[in-house]
Order: C-alpha cells, then structure tokens, then sequence
C-alpha cells in the first residue's frame, strides 16, 4: 500500500497537482476508486484503477472516442498507463441520481439521454466503434448469462448447478443471441444508467455527460436504451418507457420495430440474468452486501422480459430449475 501511495505521489507531482487537497469522491462494484482533487479554483478527479486487477486502456480508448464524437466524457488531463492512474476532468456532482432525487424533470433527462443514444446509433459503426473494442460476441453473452447459474443458484439453493441443466441453459441461450443481433451494431458503453449520468450546462447533447464506459464493446444498439430503462436500481413508470422507446426509434426509421423489441427482450433477460448473478457474487466474494437490495427488482424484470414469445424455452428452464418460491435474495 505504500509503495501504490508513492507511485500516486509521484503521478501527481508529475501532473502538477502533487500540492492538491484530496478526498475521496466514490469507488464502485470494482476495484476502481475516485478522488476529488482541489487545486486553488481549479478541480480534477483522479482514477485509481490498481493493476493487475483493472486496465485504464479501455477507459482513455473509449474517452477518446466520445470526445472525437463531441460527447462529453472527462477530457484526460494525465495518464498512468502502467500503473494505473487517470487524472480526469471534474464534471461536477450532478449524476441523474442526484438530479432525480432533487426533483429534476425526470422525462426531460432520459430524453435527453435517449437521444444522445439515437444520434450515436445513427452513425456508421466504422465512425463510432475505435479499434481495439472487443466485440459483445456470444461467449462473452453467455458467460454473463450464466453468473446467474454459478453464483446466484447455488447462494440460494445451496448446492451447484447440475452440469446437465447448465448445458441446457447454454443452449437455449446460444439459440437467442442471433435474435439479439437482428439489428445494427454499434458501440454499447454497456453500464448506461442514471449513476452514469450527469447534467452539465452545456448546449444540446453536450448536456448529458457519460461516465464508466471502460467496458464498452461493439455489439447491438438495444442494449444501451434497454439498460437505461430496465434500471436494476430505481422503478420507472411504463407509460414513460414507451414514450422513450418511441422517441428513440423515431430518430432510427431504419431499425424494423419488432426486431427491435425482439434483441430487447433478449438483452434485457440476458443483462437481469447477469446483474443477479453480479450482485451475489459481490456479496458472497466480496463482501459487498448492499446490492441485494435490487435482487427482487431484478427478478421483476426479468420475467417482464420472459414473457415475450423469443423466451419462452428460457421462461420453461427457469420455471423448472428456480421456480417462483425460490427466487428469492440470498442470505449475506
């Protein structure tokens, strides 16, 4: 620990903000961690993102990429590559969360963000998907998909699942993700949510700043919107999912409607089949126990999604292997 702290010692002298008041502005579900520096007037906010355990490539690819597209993610002020440090532009403290809490207008904030989303989509992939950007294929789909059978089923039933069953899963899951993939792909900065989110005083889509998209990958447009409005942390009223959904294919006249709903329901089944097994595994392996909380909402959600047509074998699977009684929050 000593010798990280002189490593950040010396990445901020070297930036020019080695005199700078520090404190501690947030850390997350990984092993990342964030300081608010002040410097006189001036404020940055420092990634603290420790080898072996998290790459800070990604992250700069990936803001590099917004800022060429005129999004607003952090400008990157310095960079440690090696060992992982980031000194990031301070885009203040205005999350979605906290706007929405203060009572902001919450329609007129997912708009703004649906439509920061639509115009990103209605580009060519070639403009806004950088090299390097590993693609959301079904391996990567699958393993996350099955989070859910290796950590959530076992916290709760109390036993490994049977292998066979696991298979199964597998497979009727590998049948879906070309149903997912019947619309375009683009960059999916995959965790686009409202802690993600800020509101800046800026013009137009400038306004809505984009945080933690070092996982972005390319793969198809749904996901982003899907996990917008399919929040595993707050409820949203279904009229105003509508509305959004609508407002969002209107700006996207070339994606056919039903394929659309389609690759959402997939996603969507997929992204709360993973959040659930996520969250049980920070729990039983981390010790961060104050995600169960969005268990049950997630569960909501996700047999919401079961209910369209495409999942049905996975909607019969679930039924049999975690039936109704037994999809309940893990014990810490």
């Amino acid at each position: 620990m000593s010798h990280r702290l002189d490593l950040l010692q010396a990445f901020l002298g070297a930036a020019g903000w080695g005199a700078a008041e520090r404190a501690t502005l947030a850390g997350d579900a990984s092993f990342r961690r964030y300081d608010r520096l002040r410097r006189g007037e001036e404020r940055a906010v420092l990634m603290d993102a420790p080898p072996p355990q998290e790459d800070v490539r990604p992250f700069i690819r990936i803001a590099r990429q917004l800022e060429r597209l005129n999004y607003s993610a952090p400008r990157l002020l310095a960079e440690d590559v090696e060992n992982g440090f980031l000194l990031l532009e301070d885009l203040g403290d205005s999350t979605y969360t906290r706007c929405l809490a203060n009572g902001e207008d919450e329609e007129k904030l997912y708009a703004l963000a649906m439509d920061v989303l639509a115009d990103l989509h209605q580009r060519p992939p070639a403009e806004t998907i950088p090299v390097g950007t590993p693609a959301y294929d079904d391996e990567r789909l699958l393993t996350e998909a099955c989070l859910l059978t290796d950590w959530y089923m076992p916290a709760v039933l109390g036993a490994d699942t049977d292998p066979a069953a696991r298979a199964e899963y597998c497979r009727l899951w590998r049948d879906l993700f070309p149903i997912a993939r019947a619309v375009p792909n683009t960059l999916v900065l995959r965790d686009f949510h409202v802690d993600n989110l800020m509101l800046l005083d800026r013009p137009g889509l400038a306004a809505c700043g984009l945080l933690d998209f070092q996982d972005a990958v390319a793969g198809p447009l749904t996901y982003d919107p899907m996990s917008l409005l399919e929040d595993a942390r707050r409820d949203i009223d279904p009229a105003m999912i509508g509305r959004m959904k609508a407002r969002y294919l209107a700006r996207l006249p070339q994606v056919e409607a039903e394929a659309f709903a389609a690759s959402w329901a997939v996603l969507a089944a997929q992204r709360h089949a993973k959040v659930i097994g996520i969250f049980t595994r920070l729990c039983e392996r981390d010790g961060k126990s104050g995600y169960l909380i969005h268990i049950p909402r997630l569960w909501r959600l996700l047999e919401q999604s079961l209910a369209h047509p495409a999942l049905a074998g996975i909607k019969h699977w679930l039924d049999i292997h975690m039936p109704q009684r037994q999809r309940t929050v893990p014990t810490p």
